[in-house]
């Protein structure tokens, strides 16, 4: 069933409670914002409520202070980057409910936008707490949720204010589900996986759900270790993150569906102390007192080969570690060839997107979701919380 969208409702002249992601990373010493393309992915719902005579009233999480006020967590910040883009003061409030809050909120004129402050200074934000969640819908008339970062998570700013609000999707959230709701239901072939990072166990999901779909799965970064463990390579004292029983569980069944599932040929260790004393060496000759930090420049080619086959292409997690220089050729490989094939290109969210970004690859990609966790759990076909409290389109 699809969900309404702002387009669907009239907001002029109306209070709209809009749940933003602007859990953007800061620079550790001076607090100042790092990369704002969140903030920038939420411009056009807000620009359209802006123009649609709505009173805009933005929340949303920073960071995990859990129910603390942490000063470095504030959103003033993001208040101020905010101002600098859409070329209007935002308005920032010092908390998120109470009656002075409320009375901020409704001396707002049309086309007025006010933060609130970081919504997780409140127990009662990621507990779902009815009466934290009824305070916060008493600044709107109506909720807008754009926040598809979050929507996997039944949290009050999420699934509890739609129970009290007429309740839609923003224009990312739209578009973030359009995007992967297309590579579920009708990708274009041939279609490859890429998959990177450390935890099979929140890929399993997606990988079962989507073999009906896929043709080629190449795994890399910290994953690979537990399925050539599985396959029964020596890895060494790469850490191994879910069970190689599980490995070979979707290693048969990739076989069964006719999917083609790849592994790295070839390695990047290094001493696991410093990282030192880094080669390249074959699978087959991984030393047992290293680690795998990277996949090979074999991986890298073949990796090429069967991506620039590809007319569909969805990419989550690294190819290793990538924060250390000599562990990042792999990940910045694949960024530069998804950027470049003639292909559908969804990025899965998280480190992943931030990767992109950084490289100033993103508009060279069909589409960069802004939600690492929510995207997985879609593609795994779960059921996203703050998707189903959105009002349904009637047929």
């Amino acid at each position: 069933m699809e969900k309404k969208t702002i387009r669907d409702i009239a907001v002029s002249g109306k209070r709209v409670l809009t749940r933003v992601d602007f859990n953007v990373p800061l620079d550790e010493n001076s607090g100042q914002i790092t990369d704002d393309s969140r903030i920038k992915a939420a411009v056009p719902t807000i620009d359209y409520l802006i123009e649609h005579g709505a009173q805009v009233i933005l929340c949303s999480h920073m960071g995990r202070p859990k129910g603390r006020i942490i000063p470095s967590m504030s959103l003033k910040s993001v208040a101020e980057r905010l101002s600098r883009i859409l070329r209007q003061q935002v308005l920032f409030a010092n908390d998120c409910i109470g009656p002075e809050i409320e009375a901020m909120a409704e001396q707002l004129k049309n086309g007025d936008v006010l933060l609130l402050e970081n919504l997780r200074f409140h127990m009662g934000e990621e507990k779902n707490d009815p009466a934290f969640a009824k305070a916060l819908a008493r600044l709107g008339q109506l909720y807008v949720d754009d926040a598809f970062g979050t929507v996997h998570r039944s949290h009050a700013s999420i699934a509890g204010v739609a129970e009290y609000l007429p309740s839609t999707a923003g224009l990312l959230l739209e578009k973030e589900l359009h995007s992967l709701c297309k590579i579920l239901r009708e990708p274009a072939r041939p279609f490859g996986l890429l998959l990177g990072g450390a935890k099979i166990s929140d890929k399993v999901a997606l990988i079962e759900n989507i073999l009906t779909k896929v043709d080629f799965i190449m795994i890399g970064g910290g994953m690979a270790a537990t399925f050539l463990k599985a396959k029964g390579f020596e890895v060494g004292k790469s850490l191994l993150e879910g069970s190689t029983e599980t490995a070979s569980y979707l290693i048969d069944k990739a076989e069964k569906n006719h999917v083609k599932l790849f592994l790295p040929e070839d390695v990047v260790v290094a001493d696991t102390s410093d990282n030192s004393n880094w080669e390249t060496v074959s699978i087959r000759n991984i030393p047992p007192d290293k680690r795998i930090g990277d996949i090979g420049a074999l991986t890298i080619s073949r990796f090429t080969r069967i991506l620039e086959r590809c007319k569909t292409v969805f990419w989550n997690g690294p190819m290793g570690i990538y924060e250390v220089p000599q562990f990042s050729e792999g990940t910045r490989a694949m960024a530069r060839i998804i950027s470049s094939i003639n292909a559908t290109t969804i990025i899965g969210g998280g480190s992943t997107a931030e990767i992109v970004t950084g490289m100033h690859l993103n508009g060279r990609m069909t589409f960069v979701s802004t939600g690492g966790g929510a995207a997985l759990k879609f593609l795994g076909g779960e059921t996203l919380p703050g998707v189903a409290a959105l009002l349904d389109k009637k047929a």
